[in-house]
């Protein structure tokens, strides 16, 4: 915010979206190359051209006609499928932490969390968290103070013992594009990580921005003490929705910059899904 002649003039909420779209863009353009490795464990991915080798030396395959250019573009779609989901997310992963930089202070350092652990075999390894906000490290009071008072009526909704609270030192969040899946190894890991929060006295949280999120799932988490934030807009409630949160209590419309993005991004997503589609576009 700065001052001329006496008025207050507030940067426009465009202010950061370049930087927020390259950040988006970027992973997701990754899609568009995406190459089917057909369990050769080829690390480019294998073109048509390479495909077509592959299946026409394997009699079986060429018997039925596996080595049509429209079965390696069904490969490459659906492979490629999973890729966009995957990048996608790890775009919006960045934007979150460089939106809890920008509107509440904090430093690239203070927004990221890890923890070490040991594995069964003895050998070390870090597990990384998409976010985290140190309530200490908020320059503002006032937002320190907006940020806290949401982390105590996330914690009492959970059933989190006063005095458990008391030790919290701020949050650590793991950011999901939208979770579908009923993988118990990632279901595991996370309980695992909401346990590991605690220890290290944080509140963990996890950020789903769609609203894809299996309602198992979604009663299992909170059950496990996570505060779990999804992607519903216009709920008006920042203990439940994504978009709420990221507008009342860190101070910043996510949900109005994805609208006012909308087009670059719907491009964006066309132009990958076109290059996934045809069987061999470079």
């Amino acid at each position: 915010t700065t001052t001329t002649r006496g008025q207050t003039l507030t940067p426009p909420p465009e202010q950061h979206d370049a930087r927020y779209l390259q950040a988006i863009l970027t992973p997701i353009r990754v899609s568009a190359k995406y190459r089917p490795k057909f369990g050769q464990g080829v690390g480019a991915g294998y073109s048509l051209e390479q495909f077509q080798v592959l299946y026409q030396a394997d009699p079986f395959y060429s018997w039925f006609g596996l080595d049509n250019p429209l079965m390696y573009a069904a490969h490459k779609a659906a492979g490629g499928m999973t890729s966009v989901y995957r990048q996608i997310g790890i775009g919006c992963e960045q934007v979150f932490r460089l939106v809890l930089q920008d509107a509440l202070g904090i430093s690239a350092t203070s927004a990221r969390w890890s923890y070490e652990v040991t594995g069964a075999n003895g050998k070390k390894r870090m597990l990384h968290l998409d976010g985290r906000v140190p309530t200490a490290e908020i320059p503002n009071p006032e937002a320190q103070a907006r940020f806290r008072a949401w982390m105590k009526e996330a914690a009492d909704e959970l059933g989190v013992a006063d005095s458990v609270f008391s030790s919290l030192t701020g949050t650590i969040f793991e950011v999901r594009q939208g979770y579908k899946s009923k993988d118990s190894k990632r279901q595991n890991a996370d309980i695992a990580n909401a346990a590991t929060a605690y220890i290290k006295s944080y509140l963990p949280c996890a950020v789903i921005l769609s609203g894809q999120i299996d309602t198992d799932i979604l009663v299992r988490y909170r059950a496990e003490k996570w505060s779990v934030l999804t992607g519903v807009v216009g709920l008006n409630n920042p203990l439940r929705s994504t978009y709420d949160f990221m507008r009342e209590i860190v101070g910043y419309d996510l949900a109005a910059f994805f609208e006012r993005n909308s087009t670059v991004l719907r491009a964006e997503i066309d132009n990958v899904l076109r290059a996934l589609l045809t069987p061999d576009a470079e």
